[in-house]
């Protein structure tokens, strides 16, 4: 069964309340992590983008509070979830030390060798995500994180668009990636499409499906078009784990719910129905 890891990503307004609500939406959802970002502006963009651009410098909205750690931290365990948060400036790396499960190392940050490094250090295992990375790219990155003592990775197929076309996906990589590198592989998801999740959970094998979770339609990135609601994204998971639980132990031999009619198919004598030890049957009873 594929960990399905939640993104919270910018759509917690930076309210507490509604952080931990979202915690609670991956629990029903039947998701199996939550993840969140830890980021700040003049730490992610350079002062030249910060100074000519509005819309970046809003983005100080988006930043979640490192005093929110330990209560989604502890929220997360008490449901059972693993809990998850993605660091882009290396503070933040011991920032989030004490409380995630797993550290998350997004597309845009998979060249930054210093912060990859650190996270492996930590001795925590590590996911990253390879949108708009070439194959060359995607070895450094797991070569300096092996390196850096890293020994639980996994890898995420991803594309980088928000949504992702589905012709664009191309979720045929996630065997290309598990082939070359020898690490679980799973899929990072922006096509808000359960048919491509499916297919990436039953055909490819993923191992893992990041997806991004909003509560409402009101999160700063539900416009884009790439999040999914909480009642949408619970029926994905429930039908691909329905489809997991068909795949039984491949021994083809009668199912339980068979066996009562096993005896009312045709008899190989005369070709009638029931079997001739049902018809024998009754008549002995009615003797």
């Amino acid at each position: 069964m594929p960990v399905f890891i939640a993104e919270v990503s910018s759509n917690h307004h930076q309210d507490l309340n509604r952080c931990l609500a979202f915690i609670d939406a991956a629990h029903q959802s039947g998701s199996h992590a939550v993840k969140f970002q830890l980021f700040r502006i003049d730490e992610l963009f350079t002062a030249d983008v910060l100074a000519t651009s509005p819309e970046h410098r809003a983005r100080a909205r988006w930043e979640l509070p490192v005093a929110f750690l330990p209560e989604l931290a502890k929220k997360s365990h008490d449901l059972g979830l693993l809990f998850s948060c993605t660091p882009f400036y290396l503070e933040a790396v011991a920032q989030l030390k004490p409380y995630v499960d797993f550290y998350k190392v997004a597309s845009y940050e998979l060249l930054w060798d210093d912060l990859l490094a650190a996270c492996a250090k930590t001795l925590k295992p590590v996911v990253i995500s390879t949108g708009m990375s070439t194959m060359d790219e995607i070895a450094h990155a797991i070569d300096v994180l092996k390196a850096a003592g890293c020994i639980d990775l996994t890898v995420l197929q991803c594309v980088s668009s928000y949504p992702a076309p589905p012709e664009q996906m191309n979720l045929s990589a996630i065997e290309t990636l598990r082939a070359t590198f020898g690490v679980p592989v799973g899929l990072s998801d922006h096509s808000v499409s359960g048919a491509i999740i499916s297919r990436a959970v039953h055909h490819f094998g993923a191992v893992a499906i990041e997806y991004h979770l909003d509560l409402d339609g009101k999160g700063e990135e539900f416009a884009s078009g790439h999040c999914w609601l909480p009642d949408q994204i619970a029926h994905v998971i429930s039908d691909i784990n329905t489809g997991i639980l068909a795949d039984g132990d491949g021994i083809k031999q009668p199912a339980l719910s068979e066996m009562a009619d096993r005896d009312w198919r045709t008899d190989p004598v005369d070709g009638l129905r029931p079997r001739l030890s049902i018809r024998t049957k009754g008549k002995a009873d009615d003797a």
